[in-house]
């Protein structure tokens, strides 16, 4: 693979974790899917032959998006008023709609699959985390792997979170007959995914992380299976917590959900959670001290209304922080980078109420970038400098929705949000979205297979 040089760059944010970590006026150049240098006048050395040049001038660019928190499927229940959850506890809507979910075919998985990734990278995002959690009997075992298919087409680094549901309804969950799995099912699957696709190595394309869905929905032997099955395999693990379900776990295990993961070992460094905006203090803390990561989705709070979750406090107290879009049945789009800036708005909404201030502006950015690549284990992505992945996205700031706005360009994303999609998008040193097209793609095609597969569902 040839290297790209991006010519006379008006800012690089290298690490928005770093009160300076922005570099102005500088070139940046990629060496196949690795990023060999920054500096200024890099033009001035030898390039390597084959060298794409892009003039950059006016671009800042950005380390790629980490979506740390998504469900793809739901992609195809966008935009339903009948399905509107804000009158509803999440229990009461997840018995609404689960018997949908049970519904979708193979193929409906592929295709909302490659909906999902299409936005997020059109959207900046680079690295993907999916927890496809819905394993409807007919659709059948391959779900996975057409995904990682999805995935290779667009070019998105991709980490699959193999979820599954084995609590019957009849025994107090929320999951329909069609949609269940045994433990052993489950448990096999998971294993077999992880011998045919995870790749621990540099620059990998594909991982795949343990995630039964959420401890409400299944019996207790899938999480102690989930923790020695990815142990041993040397992998991550993900589940649901802290949103509305602690009082059934406490009701049938007679402690609250942190405390029952905790005990039965699903907590660490290799270990997230997504949500947890019902969480007390005293729990926030045990996160903190078991290394435990939180994926927050600041767009389903606007529909939730009880709570939003305490950013400031996770922060404070040093647990580990990225930001996910969740489902679209939630959320209805697959914007990472909205998401940025709804993660500020809402904290600054609620500052009054918190007992920490609100994290700076650019620490948002962080958690979407250095914060999701420390989620998912990933040490190659996440920030851009030499010898780490080409992963980046560029904003083209010479419009008039930036005037004003450059002296920050870390800041940018949170305080103003960009309202539109990216002018580049590269992951792996590869260029998958430039110019408004997906190069060597045709998306009117794309979308038009999508609604296809759409149409075959009575929904």
């Amino acid at each position: 693979m040839a290297g790209t040089l991006f010519k006379g760059c008006a800012a690089v944010v290298t690490d928005p974790s770093l009160p300076h970590g922005v570099m102005r006026d500088v070139d940046l150049l990629t060496d196949g899917p690795a990023i060999h240098a920054i500096g200024p006048d890099l033009s001035a050395t030898l390039l390597p032959a084959g060298t794409d040049v892009i003039d950059a001038r006016g671009w800042f660019l950005y380390p790629g998006l980490v979506n740390t928190h998504h469900h793809f499927f739901q992609t195809f229940v966008r935009n339903r008023a009948d399905l509107d959850w804000t009158k509803l506890s999440v229990i009461e809507w997840l018995d609404l709609i689960y018997p949908i979910f049970s519904r979708l075919t193979e193929d409906c998985f592929y295709h909302s699959s490659l909906t999902a990734m299409a936005e997020l990278i059109k959207h900046g995002c680079t690295t993907a985390f999916d927890h496809q959690y819905n394993f409807p009997r007919a659709a059948g075992k391959r779900i996975v792997d057409r995904q990682f298919q999805a995935a290779e087409r667009l070019g998105m680094r991709f980490h699959a979170g193999r979820g599954g549901n084995t609590l019957p309804k009849s025994e107090g969950s929320t999951i329909p007959d069609a949609m269940l799995e045994t433990t052993d099912e489950f448990i096999a699957d998971c294993a077999r995914l992880i011998d045919s696709y995870h790749d621990a190595a540099p620059f990998s394309m594909r991982q795949v992380v343990v995630s039964p869905c959420q401890p409400v929905n299944c019996y207790r032997e899938t999480f102690e299976q989930s923790v020695a099955l990815a142990r041993d395999k040397g992998v991550f693990l993900h589940t649901h917590v802290g949103e509305g379900e602690s009082p059934f776990i406490a009701a049938r295990h007679g402690m609250r959900t942190v405390d029952y993961l905790e005990e039965i070992g699903f907590v660490g460094p290799d270990t997230f959670y997504a949500h947890c905006w019902e969480l007390t203090d005293a729990e926030l803390r045990q996160l903190a001290a078991s290394g435990t990561g939180v994926s927050h989705c600041p767009e389903p709070v606007y529909l939730v209304g009880a709570e939003v979750t305490d950013i400031p406090a996770m922060a404070a107290h040093g647990v580990r922080l990225g930001l996910g879009c969740d489902g679209s049945a939630s959320n209805d789009n697959s914007n990472l980078m909205h998401c940025i800036h709804s993660a500020y708005m809402l904290q600054c909404l609620v500052a009054a109420r918190r007992s920490h201030p609100v994290p700076e502006p650019r620490d948002f950015l962080a958690y979407a970038t250095t914060g999701g690549a420390d989620l998912l284990g990933r040490r190659d992505i996440g920030r851009l400098a030499p010898g780490l992945a080409a992963d980046l996205f560029a904003i083209d700031t010479r419009r008039m929705d930036y005037v004003g706005t450059r002296h920050d360009p870390a800041s940018l994303l949170a305080k103003v949000g960009v309202g539109m999609p990216t002018d580049l998008t590269m992951i792996n040193g590869r260029i998958v979205w430039a110019k408004g097209e997906f190069p060597g793609l045709d998306e009117a095609e794309m979308a038009a297979e999508a609604e296809a597969a759409l149409a075959t569902l009575d929904l």
